[in-house]
């Protein structure tokens, strides 16, 4: 049985909370921190935080206006999110790290790596949004619609309860920070190892998109969980858990300095 803590933070005014999970004894492997996407929690990183665990230290954290955290009054942008991570890190100790984001949780890690590279030695990006061939709310919405029908009973629970804990209102303050973020943009200054991954049955975040985010960083990687859809992490724990340890296994010895060999972009 993993064992975690749960601590709440108040930082630049914020609510935060993160869970903690130790390593094996002895772990000297740079810990990994798992950020959700909009309307989500930590919940449906469970399964992915346990098998990480395995490898070494695993944080997880409910973003503020997410999961019971309350709304800030007003909007935080991408980069607002990020700066707040970072404090988080920095307090929990947490740095240098693996920042493993989903959905729009890949945008707050991309901007996290850009803020401060130092604190960030990988980053790995989990069906990333918003595509630019696809970028509209509706069409967005189309997408998340689609996918439900392809997900597990347990991802649809954890979604829904978890959009309804989060409410209309903040969403849709979050929505459109999501919706502005250049990702295929920032990413192609972002110095530490990049991989993205998708389900291969992911609306979302198409395969050519995800191709497109993996060629535009300068050390970046591809890869797909066969028979997945949106939330890959939730259906396929161990497997999404194998390909960063690959990945990362990949960049062992240049992860941090980038001096090692570029690594082929695996389809698994």
């Amino acid at each position: 049985m993993v064992s975690r803590t749960v601590s709440t933070v108040r930082l630049r005014g914020h609510t935060l909370r993160l869970h903690s999970s130790p390593g094996p004894t002895g772990c000297t492997e740079p810990p990994f921190v798992l950020i959700h996407g909009i309307g989500m929690s930590h919940r449906y990183l469970d399964r992915l935080h346990t098998e990480l665990t395995a490898t070494a230290d695993t944080y997880a954290v409910d973003l503020p206006g997410f999961g019971p955290n309350p709304a800030p009054g007003p909007t935080l942008s991408v980069e607002d999110y990020a700066a707040v991570l970072l404090d988080l890190l920095a307090e929990a100790g947490a740095a240098p790290c693996i920042l493993v984001g989903h959905s729009m949780g890949a945008q707050i890690v991309t901007a996290a790596a850009l803020r401060d590279p130092a604190r960030v030695r990988g980053v790995v990006l989990i069906g990333p949004v918003v595509d630019r061939r696809r970028r509209s709310v509706w069409r967005q919405a189309a997408a998340l619609g689609h996918d439900s029908l392809r997900e597990l009973p347990s991802a649809n629970l954890i979604v829904l309860t978890d959009y309804v804990r989060t409410g209309l209102r903040w969403y849709l303050k979050a929505l459109r920070p999501m919706m502005e973020y250049r990702l295929e943009a920032a990413l192609r200054a972002v110095e530490c190892p990049v991989l993205v991954l998708r389900g291969s049955r992911d609306p979302v975040a198409r395969e050519p998109w995800c191709r497109e985010l993996a060629e535009a960083a300068p050390h970046g990687s591809f890869t797909e969980i066969p028979g997945q859809p949106h939330v890959a992490q939730q259906g396929a724990p161990g497997a999404v858990a194998d390909a960063i340890r690959v990945f990362l296994a990949g960049h062992r010895s240049g992860v941090g300095d980038h001096s090692g060999p570029e690594p082929e972009h695996p389809t698994s």
